[in-house]
């Protein structure tokens, strides 16, 4: 079962920049900061297509007592699929990954899904605030094109995320009801290609 629907964006993918016609508005960029994750210690019923593969289990998401993010998917028989690990400081380590997922353009992919709803490697300095007639777009420059956390116009919801070229988006995200900061539901797909993550809280 997957948690992330989002056929109805598909539409996006024609020519042109879908961005183009977007207003910039002054506001403060960090009030999204208020949807990043406050990961302690959560379990997560984990679906995961890739690479022509369904792999469903658990994902356990802990933060170490050195401020790393420790992220274990396994089976539900305990067999592991990945074991990862983000720094405080950006550095990304791969503990274990199967042989299947054992792909250099895997990897790179998981890595950028999981930071973009982590809100890491956000140059505050460097965002610009956009608007259409119902949300507001913070937009983070990155090497290849942007990253959008998308809200509602007061910046009290967050509606979705987008990882985009400078076109279009490649990979659409959605974090919702949240509890003590933690996203009860994950999901993740990426326009070009089949791979979609979907996360259901178990516990925290």
């Amino acid at each position: 079962m997957r948690y992330l629907l989002l056929s109805s964006f598909l539409f996006l993918l024609g020519c042109g920049s879908v961005y183009k016609n977007l207003a910039k508005t002054p506001g403060d960029p960090s009030c999204i900061l208020k949807f990043q994750p406050q990961f302690t210690k959560v379990l997560y019923n984990t679906q995961v297509d890739v690479v022509g593969k369904h792999l469903s289990g658990v994902l356990l998401i802990k933060k170490m007592p050195d401020s790393s993010t420790r992220m274990l998917f396994t089976n539900e028989l305990g067999f592991k699929f990945f074991d990862f690990e983000f720094a405080a400081d950006g550095r990304f380590k791969v503990y274990y990954i199967i042989k299947q997922m054992d792909k250099k353009a895997v990897l790179k992919t998981l890595r950028k899904d999981f930071e973009l709803i982590m809100m890491q490697h956000l140059d505050f300095n460097a965002a610009h605030i956009l608007k259409d007639s119902q949300n507001m777009y913070f937009s983070f420059p990155q090497a290849k094109g942007s990253y959008y956390y998308i809200t509602d116009r007061s910046c009290s919801t967050l509606v979705r995320i987008e990882k985009s070229s400078k076109r279009k988006p490649v990979a659409i995200a959605t974090m919702q009801n949240y509890s003590d900061g933690i996203p009860d539901s994950i999901g993740i797909t990426h326009t070009k290609f089949n791979f979609t993550i979907g996360l259901k809280r178990l516990w925290q």
